[in-house]
C-alpha cells in the first residue's frame, strides 16, 4: 500500500464512528428532541390556556362594561324620577302654602274688621262720654259752686274707677 493507508483501519474507523453516531443518536439526541418537544408543547398548551383566560377577562370585562352601563341607565332613570318626584312635592308644597296663606289672610281680614268695629264701638262710647260731660258743663257752666260739684263728682267717679 502506498502511503501506508490501511484500508481495513479506515473501514473500522467508519464503523466505529457509525456506532457512536447511532448511539449518541438513540442515547442523547432523541432524548433530548423529545424532552424538547414535550417542553414546547407544555408551553404552546400554557399559551393556549393563557389566550382562554384572556378570552374569558375580555368577554367578563364586557360584561361588567354592559351592566356599568345599565347602571349608569339606572341610576340616570332614578334621579329622574327624584327629580320629579321632588317637583311634585315642591308643587304640593307650594299649593298648601298659598292655601294656607290665603286662610291667613281671610283671618287677619276677619279680624281686623272684627278690631275696627271694636275701636268703633269705643271710640263711640268715649264720644257720648264727652259729649254728656260738655252739655253738663254748658248747663252747669252758669253757676260756678255747680261747676265745682260736677268736678267733685268727676273726680270721685274716676276714683272709683
Amino acid at each position: 500500500m502506498p502511503l501506508n493507508i490501511d484500508l481495513q483501519q479506515i473501514l473500522l474507523h467508519w464503523m466505529n464512528l457509525a456506532i457512536l453516531v447511532g448511539g449518541l443518536y438513540f442515547i442523547l439526541f432523541k432524548p433530548v428532541k423529545q424532552f424538547m418537544e414535550k417542553r414546547e408543547a407544555y408551553y404552546r398548551e400554557k399559551d393556549e390556556q393563557a389566550e382562554e383566560k384572556l378570552a374569558q377577562a375580555e368577554q367578563i370585562r364586557a360584561a361588567a362594561q354592559a351592566k356599568l352601563d345599565g347602571a349608569d341607565e339606572e341610576i340616570r332613570q332614578a334621579r329622574a324620577k327624584a327629580q320629579q318626584s321632588v317637583q311634585q312635592s315642591v308643587e304640593e308644597q307650594l299649593t298648601q302654602a298659598k292655601a294656607q296663606a290665603q286662610q291667613l289672610l281671610v283671618h287677619a281680614r276677619a279680624e281686623a274688621e272684627h278690631d275696627r268695629e271694636e275701636i268703633l264701638r269705643s271710640s263711640q262710647r268715649e264720644l257720648r262720654k264727652l259729649a254728656e260731660a260738655a252739655t253738663r258743663k254748658l248747663a252747669l257752666h252758669s253757676d260756678p259752686f255747680d261747676q265745682f260739684l260736677d268736678l267733685a263728682e268727676e273726680g270721685a267717679e274716676h276714683e272709683e274707677r
